[in-house]
C-alpha cells in the first residue's frame, strides 16, 4: 500500500497499528466519516509505543571504535 504524501510503501507493522485505531487503511478516501476518528489518548499513546518498537526492531546495529580502548564495537539501538 502507498500513502499519498509520498512514493514510500507503508510498513505492515505501521498498518497494524492503523487497525488498532479503527483505521482499515492508510489511504485518504476523500470522506470526513472515513478519514478521521475519534480516538481516545491512551489508544494514541499505545499506538506510538508500538511504531516505536517497529522503528527499533528495524534499526541495524552501527559500529565504531570505542574512544577508551580502541576496539571495535557495535552498537545496537535499546
Amino acid at each position: 500500500m502507498r500513502n499519498d504524501h509520498d512514493d514510500n510503501p507503508v510498513p505492515a507493522e505501521l498498518l497494524a497499528i492503523a487497525e488498532r485505531l479503527g483505521f482499515p487503511t492508510l489511504e485518504t478516501r476523500r470522506s470526513d466519516a472515513l478519514d478521521f476518528r475519534e480516538v481516545a489518548v491512551w489508544m494514541v499513546r499505545d499506538a506510538l509505543r508500538h511504531a516505536y518498537e517497529a522503528g527499533r526492531r528495524a534499526a541495524t546495529p552501527s559500529r565504531c571504535a570505542c574512544p577508551a580502548c580502541g576496539r571495535d564495537i557495535e552498537i545496537r539501538p535499546i
